[in-house]
């Protein structure tokens, strides 16, 4: 699992964010926290996780890059719309992988 350096987190999460990584890295119970991802499918921009699911041995790990984290489903959602929308008034497309992993190299030049 990869972490974008720039996380997005929520207002519900705020400062907390660093502790809930740590949990969520070391298998912590993480209840109602859901984290944002860059999908894995071609067709989707962005899977919303329970970080719980994380918790079962046979979940793919490795595969998530995960951009954000919110407490509650619903917030988690909107999160997500605003990272689709930052992304879309920036560059006028919806491509989000390519946006944040760009914006990661541009960074580390």
């Amino acid at each position: 699992m990869q972490w974008y350096e720039q996380l997005y987190v929520g207002e519900k999460i705020g400062k907390k964010a660093d502790k809930i990584r740590w949990k969520i890295e070391h298998n912590a119970g993480t209840f109602q926290v859901y984290l944002l991802t860059l999908s894995v499918h071609p067709d989707s921009l962005i899977d919303i996780i329970p970080a719980v699911e994380l918790m079962q041995k046979g979940y793919p790990r490795r595969e998530l890059y995960v951009i954000g984290m919110e407490r509650g489903r619903e917030d988690a959602m909107e999160l997500a719309a605003r990272i689709v929308s930052e992304v879309y008034h920036k560059t006028g497309a919806f491509d989000v992988r390519d946006y944040l992993l760009n914006q990661k190299e541009a960074e580390t030049i």
